[in-house]
């Protein structure tokens, strides 16, 4: 059946269905002369009359009933699908991934999505915990999060969480048996929890900065570890001085089982950025996702 044909036979149905040439043209936005020559074309290539027409109504023939019976189902199939289609562009769908650290994942991202997940049940979100910088486009992934000093200037960035900083924590357990270091040189003398990188593979060395100077130090200890919660359950339980997120140990150190020293020297970082290629755009899912972790 050719495209034409088609068309003609939804402006027999909409005739049909409205008794009314008059009726028909005002629903489909057309002439009824338009209408009118369209059906008398249709019946020459079919070889049948489909309306039986009087100067007060519009009557389907036998055929044309027949034909009716046979379209109109598969007519209202077709709509009801499209309204489905239209339905998933309206209602966001799909699946999102996602790679971050485990302390972007723990504080800025899983807290504000939870409750998005249950308002958009057909959003399925992939979180891949980890603390290398990944590449997305390489990796699969919709997007990523990372500090604003390490993003790439070819991606899109939203601003995720606010400026944070590290803190050197210990249990006064493992502060009864050594002097609690008052500049971070200090920590040298100290058996400090380390931080293994997991981009290059090298161990994390401690950043801290006072009075404008900015400098770092390479730490030694019994333990290394490549992920903060490790760290921070080796401190508490008296293994050494561990260099953490400060919000990941607010309850350890309001319940006195850790100690915060070099206060002063710690720096503030800048905050986590979701990045991503500009072509993710256009994806309803994403846009939900991307609105959620906003600040």
């Amino acid at each position: 059946m050719k495209r034409q044909d088609l068309n003609d036979m939804l402006w027999f149905l909409a005739v049909a269905e409205e008794r009314s040439f008059t009726k028909a043209a005002a629903k489909l936005g057309t002439s009824q002369s338009t209408i009118s020559h369209t059906i008398k074309k249709l019946e020459a290539r079919m070889g049948l009359r489909l309306l039986t027409r009087t100067t007060r109504s519009v009557v389907p023939t036998d055929a044309g009933e027949r034909l009716i019976r046979s379209l109109a189902p598969r007519i209202e199939e077709i709509e009801t699908e499209i309204d489905a289609l239209m339905e998933m562009r309206e209602k966001p769908s799909g699946i999102v991934r996602i790679t971050l650290s485990d302390f972007a994942l723990e504080r800025f991202v899983w807290p504000k999505l939870r409750p998005v997940l249950r308002e958009y049940p057909d959003i399925k979100v992939e979180l891949n915990s980890d603390n290398g910088l990944t590449d997305i486009v390489e990796g699969k992934f919709d997007a990523g999060v990372r500090l604003g000093e390490s993003l790439d200037k070819d991606m899109i960035a939203v601003r995720i969480g606010p400026d944070w900083r590290l803190v050197a924590v210990g249990s006064p357990g493992y502060f009864a048996n050594c002097s609690i270091p008052q500049t971070p040189q200090e920590l040298v003398g100290h058996n400090c929890i380390n931080h293994r990188q997991s981009s290059g593979g090298g161990l994390y060395a401690w950043e801290f900065d006072k009075d404008g100077r900015e400098f770092r130090v390479r730490v030694e200890g019994q333990l290394t570890f490549n992920t903060s919660y490790a760290m921070i359950d080796a401190a508490v339980n008296h293994y050494g001085i561990a260099y953490v997120p400060e919000d990941l140990v607010e309850r350890q150190l309001a319940l006195g089982q850790l100690v915060q020293v070099l206060d002063d020297w710690t720096p503030l970082f800048s905050g986590y950025y979701l990045y991503y290629p500009s072509r993710r755009q256009n994806s309803p899912a994403f846009k939900v996702v991307v609105e959620a972790l906003r600040i």
